[in-house]
């Protein structure tokens, strides 16, 4: 398996929706995202492709000298393959490129396996926000990484990437 990492684009939405709705309680909408790619200057979005298949998907608001990432998901089929750590490092890349020298993300308490990938990737925990997950009411944690040690400034979208 080769993948790709593209910004995301209208074309990719059937993919990303179907993603979204298996992946997160209170999924987004269609329009939820093409506002996000089409009308928000602060948002940068990519999905990670498997030939033509949406397999995966970030994305990030990057204000002033800060990457905030919004969500990250990868389709159940080719989770474990380290999908979600190529699109991670894809956003510390362009954060990196765009200016930003931090970046921040909310994780659900509960969801080991994304703290364990930002924990390896280098986020440190930082608060709490209680009560954040308007589902169920869960708690988030905050974690940040300072991405100065990220030396690439360059954009690998449109690379390609082994598989696992």
């Amino acid at each position: 398996m080769t993948v790709r990492v593209l910004p995301m684009i209208n074309e990719y939405l059937t993919g990303v929706l179907a993603i979204e709705r298996v992946s997160f309680p209170t999924p987004w909408t269609r329009h939820s995202f093409q506002n996000e790619i089409y009308n928000n200057d602060f948002a940068y979005y990519y999905v990670a492709l498997n030939g033509q298949q949406v397999i995966g998907y970030a994305g990030m608001w990057i204000i002033l000298d800060e990457a905030h990432i919004t969500n990250v998901a990868v389709h159940q089929d080719y989770r474990g393959r380290r999908l979600g750590e190529i699109l991670l490092r894809v956003l510390m890349q362009e954060a990196v490129y765009l200016g930003a020298d931090r970046m921040t993300l909310e994780v659900r308490v509960s969801n080991h396996s994304a703290r364990r990938l930002y924990e390896r990737l280098g986020f440190v925990s930082a608060g709490i926000r209680r009560g954040y997950y308007n589902d169920n009411r869960e708690d988030a944690i905050i974690m940040w990484k300072h991405l100065f040690e990220e030396t690439n400034t360059g954009s690998d979208n449109g690379n390609e990437y082994p598989g696992h």
